[in-house]
């Protein structure tokens, strides 16, 4: 049943690709570039009915698509010229879009000199998503061996009439046959316009050609010219290097603030930190002085008492007992031998009481 249904799907889009084209749906150009139209002209089997505006917008006839054509210079291929051939691509639902491009002879004879030759031209429109056909050295004027060449059924153009080759208008007799469909010109763009800004700025583009390689003999430029137009690039490097440096110097200036300023905010908040810890750890509840009162609370726990030096009456003396088996002789002992013993002088107090002793003497 898979495999069926695969089947099926498959001949169904075969047959709904072989349908459009034949429709003039989306064609193999979009991804290839558009073809030449053949010199013998458009070559079918199937007949080629004349169509009626009506009916081509009606999408009949429904075997073939409506052949239309579009024709002109394009030189400087724009959007301009883009628009107006979607513009007659869409211009019905089932549409072969043709596009005759005419010669370098005919467009130098009847409107002027070109930009692009003929074969450039050729290319660029080959290249258009909405093009089917080319016609290269489509005549100035369209006939109607041309016409029925071709098996073209109408004519896409914008509806301005087009004076040339000594008449008002070349579209006049398509009109007249309701051959003509029109388009909408594009405002802002055209190839004169584009030839227009190149001829104002003709020194900008020639400082630009130099730039990039380009040789004074091949933009026909003179020797003094040259000269003036590179010193000119010279002039606009080195203003240009002056402006970057001032760039980099006005960059490099604000990071330098900004990195001050980060310096200067960080050093003010260690500062406030180290200021604060300071006063926690050495004020007058911090730390520092409670573990000095608690060291000195140890060290007195600690070391044993000690009276200063030749303080008599400092230290107790301790008396001893009489004992009663004790001889009257040793109670009967002298006052001064009950007496503490004195402290010990030093020599030089002993020099000292000397000297008082013999100098009470010679005085008596």
């Amino acid at each position: 049943m898979a495999g069926r249904r695969r089947g099926r799907g498959s001949n169904q889009q075969q047959q709904q690709a072989a349908s459009q084209s034949q429709k003039g749906g989306p064609r193999r150009a979009l991804r290839e570039p558009a073809a030449f139209a053949k010199t013998t002209g458009y070559e079918s089997d199937i007949p080629h009915e004349k169509l009626t505006i009506a009916q081509a917008r009606r999408g009949t006839p429904a075997h073939r698509p409506v052949r239309v054509y579009a024709d002109g210079i394009f030189d400087l291929f724009h959007s301009g010229h883009a628009r107006a051939l979607m513009q007659a691509k869409n211009v019905f639902p089932n549409t072969h879009l043709i596009v005759g491009v005419c010669s370098d002879e005919l467009t130098h004879k009847f409107k002027g000199y070109t930009v692009m030759t003929e074969d450039e031209r050729y290319d660029a429109l080959r290249h258009c998503r909405y093009i089917d056909e080319v016609v290269r050295d489509a005549p100035w004027t369209l006939t109607t061996e041309f016409l029925q060449k071709h098996k073209i059924d109408f004519v896409a153009h914008d509806d301005i009439p087009y004076t040339s080759a000594g008449s008002e208008d070349v579209y006049k007799h398509i009109k007249e046959a309701g051959m003509f469909v029109a388009t909408q010109r594009t405002e802002g763009i055209s190839t004169s316009d584009l030839i227009t800004r190149i001829v104002r700025d003709y020194d900008i583009y020639v400082r630009r050609n130099l730039q990039r390689g380009y040789t004074a003999r091949e933009l026909n430029v003179g020797f003094i010219n040259e000269k003036k137009y590179r010193l000119q690039n010279q002039v606009d490097k080195m203003k240009e290097t002056v402006r970057t440096v001032e760039e980099k110097s006005k960059h490099f200036v604000y990071r330098v603030e900004e990195k001050s300023q980060d310096l200067i905010h960080k050093w003010e908040e260690k500062s406030r930190e180290f200021i604060s810890n300071f006063l926690e750890l050495f004020g007058p509840e911090g730390a520092w002085h409670v573990i000095q009162e608690r060291s000195g609370r140890m060290l007195q726990a600690l070391s044993p008492y000690s009276s200063p030096r030749g303080s008599p009456s400092s230290s107790p003396t301790r008396r001893r007992s009489v004992s009663p088996d004790s001889s009257p002789a040793s109670a009967s002992a002298s006052p001064s031998s009950l007496s503490p013993p004195s402290s010990p002088s030093s020599p030089k107090r002993e020099s000292r009481s000397c000297r008082k002793a013999s100098s009470k003497r010679s005085a008596q």
